[in-house]
């Protein structure tokens, strides 16, 4: 379990698997800043994007060789992982590779999904959805603790109050802390602007450094941010997504 008397967790990599290049790349970065930085760090990226606004849209390389390519960058870099599961039978394979299985922010309230993520004995990383407050959290908290779950996270990534676009409400990390003392801020998810570029979701990437100052003022135990060396010809939410070279200052600021 987390100890948050202690340093904050990092979460960061691509939103999808595109390459082995583009995560190779991602992963030696990580592994300088932890090293310079003694940071908490996971990598993350999807096998799958399930959720994409357009059936054409790029989903990533699928479960089985997703899960080779996560168990690669783990063996060569020695990083945990992270990744995102949408069925409840991806739970137990990834369970095998990954260390925190997360649920996305639209199947926060799936509880066949919950159930099987809690059953494999790993932190369970649940992002809070667009339609929910942070107070509404409390009843996938107690579906994952009721199935065997000992280590659940919280993840802030804003609140939909008109047409494509999400808005922050920090009060959501103060609430969720009351339910688990893990509360992660998604700083790039939350400057997304959903189904807003022609069949895609737009973004607002200026705005994730000041997400991140807010949320570490508000209390967040961690933060979440998609990197990639070319963000602007990202294969999934390039608008939204940090570039590389800019993590470091942002982690800077936060430690």
């Amino acid at each position: 379990m987390h100890d948050n008397t202690k340093k904050p967790i990092f979460i960061a990599g691509p939103c999808v698997i595109e390459s082995e290049d583009v995560m190779q790349c991602v992963a030696e970065e990580l592994v300088r800043l932890r090293r310079a930085y003694g940071l908490d760090i996971y990598f993350k990226a999807s096998f799958d994007k399930a959720n994409r606004t357009s059936i054409s849209s790029y989903r990533g390389p699928g479960l089985e060789r997703g899960l080779q390519m996560l168990a690669d960058i783990k063996d060569k870099y020695g990083l945990p992982l992270l990744t995102d599961i949408h069925e409840s039978f991806q739970a137990a394979p990834c369970g095998e590779v990954v260390d925190v299985l997360q649920i996305p922010a639209f199947l926060c309230r799936q509880t066949d999904l919950l159930v099987a993520a809690s059953k494999t004995g790993l932190p369970v990383n649940i992002k809070k959805a667009q339609f929910l407050s942070g107070l509404d959290m409390q009843y996938p908290v107690e579906k994952c603790r009721e199935s065997g779950a000992k280590d659940i996270w919280l993840t802030e990534r804003g609140n939909m109050y008109g047409y494509n676009n999400l808005a922050v409400d920090f009060r959501n990390i103060s609430d969720m802390k009351q339910f688990t003392p893990t509360v992660i801020m998604d700083c790039t998810h939350s400057v997304q602007r959903p189904s807003a570029a022609g069949g895609k979701t737009g973004g607002n990437r200026e705005f994730v450094p000041s997400m991140a100052l807010a949320a570490k003022a508000f209390g967040a135990t961690g933060y979440f941010f998609e990197i990639h060396p070319d963000p602007d010809h990202a294969l999934s939410d390039g608008p939204n997504m940090l570039h590389l070279s800019d993590f470091e200052s942002v982690v800077k600021s936060l430690i």
